[in-house]
Protein backbone atom coordinates (compact mmCIF):
# COMPACT_ATOMS: atom_id res chain seq x y z
CA UNK A 1 0.00 0.00 0.00
CA UNK A 2 2.47 2.37 0.99
CA UNK A 3 4.02 2.06 -3.21
CA UNK A 4 0.63 3.66 -4.55
CA UNK A 5 0.56 6.31 -1.89
CA UNK A 6 4.22 7.53 -2.56
CA UNK A 7 3.76 6.52 -6.10
CA UNK A 8 0.92 8.95 -5.78
CA UNK A 9 2.99 11.79 -4.37
CA UNK A 10 5.65 11.47 -7.30
CA UNK A 11 3.08 12.21 -9.70
CA UNK A 12 1.44 14.65 -8.41
CA UNK A 13 4.55 16.49 -7.86
CA UNK A 14 4.29 16.74 -12.12
CA UNK A 15 2.39 19.53 -13.28
CA UNK A 16 -0.32 18.30 -15.84
CA UNK A 17 -3.09 20.55 -16.95
CA UNK A 18 -4.84 19.21 -20.20
CA UNK A 19 -2.93 20.43 -22.84
CA UNK A 20 0.71 19.87 -20.90
CA UNK A 21 0.73 16.19 -20.30
CA UNK A 22 4.34 15.93 -22.18
CA UNK A 23 6.13 15.56 -18.43
CA UNK A 24 3.88 12.78 -16.65
CA UNK A 25 4.12 10.65 -19.72
CA UNK A 26 7.62 10.70 -20.01
CA UNK A 27 7.72 10.02 -16.85
CA UNK A 28 5.34 6.87 -16.98
CA UNK A 29 7.67 5.77 -20.27
CA UNK A 30 11.25 6.06 -17.80
CA UNK A 31 8.87 3.96 -15.30
CA UNK A 32 8.11 1.05 -17.97
CA UNK A 33 10.61 1.40 -20.40
CA UNK A 34 12.99 -1.30 -18.81
CA UNK A 35 9.38 -3.89 -18.20
CA UNK A 36 9.13 -6.51 -21.02
CA UNK A 37 5.91 -4.09 -22.60
CA UNK A 38 4.50 -2.53 -25.74
CA UNK A 39 4.53 1.07 -25.09
CA UNK A 40 3.13 3.23 -28.07
CA UNK A 41 2.04 7.11 -27.63
CA UNK A 42 -1.12 8.37 -29.79
CA UNK A 43 -0.60 11.13 -32.01
CA UNK A 44 -1.93 13.73 -28.75
CA UNK A 45 0.38 12.49 -26.66
CA UNK A 46 -1.70 9.51 -24.69
CA UNK A 47 0.48 6.53 -23.41
CA UNK A 48 -0.27 2.67 -24.16
CA UNK A 49 1.24 0.41 -21.69
CA UNK A 50 0.49 -3.10 -22.70
CA UNK A 51 1.06 -7.11 -22.27
CA UNK A 52 -0.60 -7.92 -25.84
CA UNK A 53 0.17 -7.64 -29.25
CA UNK A 54 -3.71 -7.17 -29.32
CA UNK A 55 -5.24 -6.65 -25.86
CA UNK A 56 -8.99 -7.71 -25.50
CA UNK A 57 -9.19 -5.82 -22.09
CA UNK A 58 -8.48 -2.11 -21.25
CA UNK A 59 -7.69 -0.86 -18.46
CA UNK A 60 -7.90 3.27 -18.23
CA UNK A 61 -7.00 6.44 -16.21
CA UNK A 62 -6.32 10.02 -17.16
CA UNK A 63 -2.86 11.92 -16.26
CA UNK A 64 -4.22 15.13 -16.98
CA UNK A 65 -5.71 17.31 -14.38
CA UNK A 66 -7.27 20.40 -13.79
CA UNK A 67 -5.37 24.01 -14.24
CA UNK A 68 -5.17 27.76 -15.92
CA UNK A 69 -4.16 29.84 -19.04
CA UNK A 70 -2.76 33.25 -18.72
CA UNK A 71 -5.94 35.18 -20.65
CA UNK A 72 -4.47 38.77 -20.45
CA UNK A 73 -2.02 41.08 -18.39
CA UNK A 74 -4.12 43.50 -16.67
CA UNK A 75 -3.17 47.06 -16.23
CA UNK A 76 -1.76 46.52 -12.61
CA UNK A 77 0.54 43.85 -13.99
CA UNK A 78 -1.86 40.90 -12.18
CA UNK A 79 -2.66 38.33 -14.61
CA UNK A 80 -6.21 37.28 -15.43
CA UNK A 81 -6.69 33.50 -16.36
CA UNK A 82 -8.74 30.89 -18.25
CA UNK A 83 -9.89 27.89 -16.71
CA UNK A 84 -8.78 24.51 -18.06
CA UNK A 85 -11.10 21.87 -16.99
CA UNK A 86 -13.73 22.56 -14.26
CA UNK A 87 -12.28 24.55 -11.74
CA UNK A 88 -13.91 25.44 -8.78
CA UNK A 89 -13.33 29.15 -8.65
CA UNK A 90 -14.09 29.68 -4.64
CA UNK A 91 -12.37 26.20 -3.54
CA UNK A 92 -9.05 27.82 -5.78
CA UNK A 93 -9.00 31.44 -4.87
CA UNK A 94 -5.69 32.31 -2.46
CA UNK A 95 -3.50 29.33 -4.14
CA UNK A 96 -0.10 29.57 -4.62
CA UNK A 97 0.76 29.50 -8.13
CA UNK A 98 3.47 28.75 -10.85
CA UNK A 99 3.35 30.50 -13.79
CA UNK A 100 5.18 28.87 -17.01
CA UNK A 101 6.38 31.17 -19.54
CA UNK A 102 7.15 31.11 -23.21
CA UNK A 103 10.55 30.31 -22.80
CA UNK A 104 10.12 27.70 -20.25
CA UNK A 105 11.06 29.65 -16.86
CA UNK A 106 8.93 29.77 -13.70
CA UNK A 107 7.42 32.31 -11.72
CA UNK A 108 5.59 31.82 -8.40
CA UNK A 109 2.23 33.52 -7.51
CA UNK A 110 -0.96 33.92 -5.68
CA UNK A 111 -4.77 33.36 -7.21
CA UNK A 112 -6.62 35.77 -5.53
CA UNK A 113 -9.59 37.82 -5.77
CA UNK A 114 -8.98 41.63 -7.33
CA UNK A 115 -8.56 43.81 -5.19
CA UNK A 116 -8.06 41.31 -2.78
CA UNK A 117 -7.50 43.86 1.00
CA UNK A 118 -10.61 44.02 2.96
CA UNK A 119 -9.44 47.14 4.82
CA UNK A 120 -10.17 48.93 0.96
CA UNK A 121 -12.62 46.21 -0.27
CA UNK A 122 -16.00 45.98 1.61
CA UNK A 123 -17.82 44.42 -0.54
CA UNK A 124 -15.26 41.45 -1.04
CA UNK A 125 -16.91 38.06 0.80
CA UNK A 126 -19.81 39.01 -1.38
CA UNK A 127 -18.37 39.30 -5.16
CA UNK A 128 -19.08 36.49 -7.29
CA UNK A 129 -16.08 34.11 -7.73
CA UNK A 130 -15.27 34.14 -11.37
CA UNK A 131 -12.52 34.60 -13.87
CA UNK A 132 -13.00 38.29 -14.62
CA UNK A 133 -12.79 39.72 -11.33
CA UNK A 134 -10.35 37.41 -9.93
CA UNK A 135 -6.41 37.22 -11.39
CA UNK A 136 -2.54 36.03 -10.31
CA UNK A 137 -0.39 38.22 -8.09
CA UNK A 138 3.08 37.33 -9.87
CA UNK A 139 5.37 37.63 -6.81
CA UNK A 140 7.95 39.94 -8.68
CA UNK A 141 8.13 43.60 -8.83
CA UNK A 142 6.57 43.61 -11.94
CA UNK A 143 3.31 45.98 -11.49
CA UNK A 144 3.08 47.08 -15.73
CA UNK A 145 2.26 44.99 -19.04
CA UNK A 146 5.38 45.96 -19.76
CA UNK A 147 7.53 44.72 -16.73
CA UNK A 148 5.35 41.82 -17.07
CA UNK A 149 6.32 41.39 -21.02
CA UNK A 150 10.08 41.76 -19.63
CA UNK A 151 9.84 38.38 -18.14
CA UNK A 152 8.58 36.82 -21.01
CA UNK A 153 4.83 36.28 -19.51
CA UNK A 154 1.30 36.59 -22.00
CA UNK A 155 -1.31 34.91 -23.18
CA UNK A 156 -1.47 31.58 -23.45
CA UNK A 157 1.11 30.96 -20.26
CA UNK A 158 0.13 27.39 -18.11
CA UNK A 159 -0.70 28.08 -14.91
CA UNK A 160 -0.05 25.32 -12.15
CA UNK A 161 -2.14 25.49 -9.15
CA UNK A 162 -0.47 23.73 -6.17
CA UNK A 163 -1.12 20.53 -4.82
CA UNK A 164 -1.00 20.41 -1.07
CA UNK A 165 -0.25 17.02 -0.49
CA UNK A 166 -0.92 15.13 2.74
CA UNK A 167 -0.80 11.88 3.79
CA UNK A 168 -2.38 11.80 7.45
CA UNK A 169 -1.49 9.28 10.48
CA UNK A 170 -5.35 8.28 9.94
CA UNK A 171 -4.92 7.20 6.56
CA UNK A 172 -6.37 9.97 4.52
CA UNK A 173 -4.77 11.46 1.46
CA UNK A 174 -5.23 15.04 0.88
CA UNK A 175 -4.00 16.97 -2.04
CA UNK A 176 -5.91 18.81 -5.04
CA UNK A 177 -5.83 16.47 -8.44
CA UNK A 178 -6.57 13.40 -6.65
CA UNK A 179 -8.88 13.46 -10.05
CA UNK A 180 -7.29 11.52 -11.69
CA UNK A 181 -3.49 10.80 -10.48
CA UNK A 182 -4.74 8.61 -7.53
CA UNK A 183 -5.92 5.93 -9.84
CA UNK A 184 -2.94 6.92 -12.05
CA UNK A 185 -0.97 5.44 -8.92
CA UNK A 186 -3.16 2.28 -8.81
CA UNK A 187 -2.72 1.58 -12.52
CA UNK A 188 1.62 2.33 -12.01
CA UNK A 189 1.45 -0.02 -9.28
CA UNK A 190 -0.45 -2.73 -11.22
CA UNK A 191 1.20 -2.84 -14.46
CA UNK A 192 4.32 -3.21 -12.14
CA UNK A 193 3.17 -5.80 -10.09
CA UNK A 194 1.74 -7.96 -13.44
CA UNK A 195 5.35 -7.03 -15.07
CA UNK A 196 7.17 -8.85 -12.37
CA UNK A 197 5.00 -11.87 -12.25
CA UNK A 198 5.33 -12.41 -15.43
CA UNK A 199 1.84 -11.97 -16.20
CA UNK A 200 1.14 -12.96 -20.64
CA UNK A 201 -2.90 -11.85 -20.87
CA UNK A 202 -4.30 -9.86 -23.46
CA UNK A 203 -4.42 -6.49 -21.35
CA UNK A 204 -3.37 -3.36 -21.73
CA UNK A 205 -3.44 0.15 -19.43
CA UNK A 206 -4.43 3.33 -21.33
CA UNK A 207 -3.34 7.06 -19.81
CA UNK A 208 -5.50 9.21 -21.70
CA UNK A 209 -4.23 13.15 -21.58
CA UNK A 210 -7.42 15.15 -22.06
CA UNK A 211 -10.09 13.50 -20.14
CA UNK A 212 -11.01 16.97 -18.21
CA UNK A 213 -11.53 18.52 -21.23
CA UNK A 214 -14.18 15.94 -22.48
CA UNK A 215 -11.87 13.99 -25.46
CA UNK A 216 -9.69 11.89 -23.74
CA UNK A 217 -10.24 8.22 -24.95
CA UNK A 218 -11.88 9.11 -28.17
CA UNK A 219 -8.59 7.69 -29.96
CA UNK A 220 -6.59 5.44 -28.35
CA UNK A 221 -8.19 2.25 -27.65
CA UNK A 222 -6.94 -0.64 -29.68
CA UNK A 223 -9.52 -2.00 -32.30
CA UNK A 224 -8.59 -5.40 -30.71
CA UNK A 225 -10.27 -4.33 -27.42
CA UNK A 226 -13.92 -6.01 -26.47
CA UNK A 227 -14.24 -4.41 -22.76
CA UNK A 228 -12.77 -1.19 -21.63
CA UNK A 229 -12.58 -1.00 -17.74
CA UNK A 230 -12.03 2.93 -16.54
CA UNK A 231 -10.33 4.15 -13.34
CA UNK A 232 -11.38 7.02 -12.10
CA UNK A 233 -12.51 9.47 -9.31
CA UNK A 234 -15.77 7.92 -7.76
CA UNK A 235 -18.75 10.91 -6.48
CA UNK A 236 -18.35 11.65 -2.61
CA UNK A 237 -22.01 13.94 -1.26
CA UNK A 238 -25.58 14.23 -0.90
CA UNK A 239 -27.36 11.87 -2.78
CA UNK A 240 -24.38 9.45 -3.55
CA UNK A 241 -23.39 6.37 -2.02
CA UNK A 242 -19.42 7.31 -2.12
CA UNK A 243 -17.38 6.61 0.60
CA UNK A 244 -13.22 7.74 0.64
CA UNK A 245 -12.34 4.47 1.76
CA UNK A 246 -14.41 2.31 -0.65
CA UNK A 247 -14.09 1.78 -4.14
CA UNK A 248 -17.41 2.74 -5.89
CA UNK A 249 -19.07 1.09 -8.94
CA UNK A 250 -20.94 3.33 -11.15
CA UNK A 251 -23.38 1.76 -13.68
CA UNK A 252 -24.49 5.13 -14.73
CA UNK A 253 -23.18 8.71 -14.68
CA UNK A 254 -24.97 11.79 -16.63
CA UNK A 255 -23.74 10.55 -19.87
CA UNK A 256 -26.03 7.64 -19.81
CA UNK A 257 -25.51 3.55 -18.29
CA UNK A 258 -22.13 1.44 -18.51
CA UNK A 259 -22.36 -2.28 -19.61
CA UNK A 260 -24.83 -4.18 -17.69
CA UNK A 261 -22.41 -7.38 -17.86
CA UNK A 262 -19.59 -5.23 -16.95
CA UNK A 263 -20.94 -3.82 -14.09
CA UNK A 264 -22.90 -7.01 -12.80
CA UNK A 265 -19.33 -8.79 -12.65
CA UNK A 266 -17.53 -5.91 -11.06
CA UNK A 267 -20.11 -6.34 -8.76
CA UNK A 268 -20.19 -10.49 -8.11
CA UNK A 269 -16.17 -9.88 -8.08
CA UNK A 270 -16.60 -7.49 -5.29
CA UNK A 271 -18.65 -9.51 -3.48
CA UNK A 272 -16.57 -12.68 -4.12
CA UNK A 273 -13.16 -11.37 -2.98
CA UNK A 274 -14.75 -9.10 0.13
CA UNK A 275 -13.84 -5.51 -1.12
CA UNK A 276 -15.49 -2.97 0.33
CA UNK A 277 -17.10 -1.30 -1.86
CA UNK A 278 -20.24 0.77 -3.10
CA UNK A 279 -22.42 1.06 -5.94
CA UNK A 280 -23.58 4.51 -7.04
CA UNK A 281 -24.71 6.69 -9.94
CA UNK A 282 -23.47 10.08 -10.24
CA UNK A 283 -25.46 13.14 -11.35
CA UNK A 284 -22.91 15.21 -13.36
CA UNK A 285 -19.92 13.12 -14.28
CA UNK A 286 -18.42 11.63 -17.03
CA UNK A 287 -15.45 9.55 -17.79
CA UNK A 288 -12.74 8.39 -20.78
CA UNK A 289 -15.31 5.34 -21.22
CA UNK A 290 -18.06 7.99 -21.89
CA UNK A 291 -15.59 9.70 -24.67
CA UNK A 292 -14.54 6.25 -26.11
CA UNK A 293 -18.56 5.12 -26.34
CA UNK A 294 -19.04 8.97 -27.86
CA UNK A 295 -16.37 8.13 -30.75
CA UNK A 296 -17.82 5.24 -32.49
CA UNK A 297 -15.40 2.92 -29.99
CA UNK A 298 -17.01 -0.83 -30.30
CA UNK A 299 -15.92 -1.86 -26.41
CA UNK A 300 -18.12 -2.71 -23.54
CA UNK A 301 -17.27 -0.34 -20.68
CA UNK A 302 -17.88 -0.15 -17.14
CA UNK A 303 -16.62 2.38 -14.21
CA UNK A 304 -15.10 2.00 -10.70
CA UNK A 305 -13.03 4.27 -8.34
CA UNK A 306 -11.97 5.16 -5.02
CA UNK A 307 -14.73 7.98 -3.65
CA UNK A 308 -12.77 11.44 -3.20
CA UNK A 309 -14.33 13.96 -1.32
CA UNK A 310 -14.54 17.70 -2.26
CA UNK A 311 -14.08 16.50 -6.34
CA UNK A 312 -12.10 19.47 -8.23
CA UNK A 313 -11.40 21.30 -5.08
CA UNK A 314 -9.65 19.99 -2.15
CA UNK A 315 -9.44 16.52 -2.53
CA UNK A 316 -9.43 13.78 -0.14
CA UNK A 317 -9.42 10.58 -0.36
CA UNK A 318 -8.21 6.98 2.02
CA UNK A 319 -5.62 4.47 1.30
CA UNK A 320 -8.23 1.86 1.43
CA UNK A 321 -10.16 3.73 -0.79
CA UNK A 322 -7.08 2.74 -3.20
CA UNK A 323 -6.35 -0.75 -2.05
CA UNK A 324 -10.25 -1.36 -2.94
CA UNK A 325 -9.34 -0.30 -6.15
CA UNK A 326 -6.21 -1.85 -6.79
CA UNK A 327 -7.80 -4.95 -5.99
CA UNK A 328 -11.08 -4.99 -7.13
CA UNK A 329 -9.25 -3.99 -10.79
CA UNK A 330 -6.25 -7.12 -10.04
CA UNK A 331 -9.25 -9.49 -9.65
CA UNK A 332 -10.92 -8.54 -12.85
CA UNK A 333 -7.81 -8.72 -14.76
CA UNK A 334 -7.09 -12.25 -13.39
CA UNK A 335 -10.16 -13.71 -13.76
CA UNK A 336 -10.97 -11.63 -17.45
CA UNK A 337 -12.75 -13.94 -20.10
CA UNK A 338 -14.81 -12.36 -22.99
Amino acid sequence: MSEIVNTLETILKINSPSGFTKDIINYLISEFRHLPLNLSITNKGSLLVSFSDNPELVIASHVDTLGGMVKQVNSDGTLEITKIGGLQLNSFEGEYVTVRNYAGELYRGTFLMNNPAAHVNNRLGETKRETGVMSIRLDELADTPDKIKKLNIGTGNYVFFDTRFENTKSGFIKSRFLDNKACVAVMIQLIKHFAEEGYKGDTAFYFSNYEEVGHGACVGIPESAKELLVLDMAVVGDGCNGKEDMVSICPKDSSGPYDFDVTNKLMKLAKDFKINHVIDIYPYYGSDGSAALASGTDVRVGLIGPGVSASHGVERTHINGLLNTYNLTYYYIINFKY
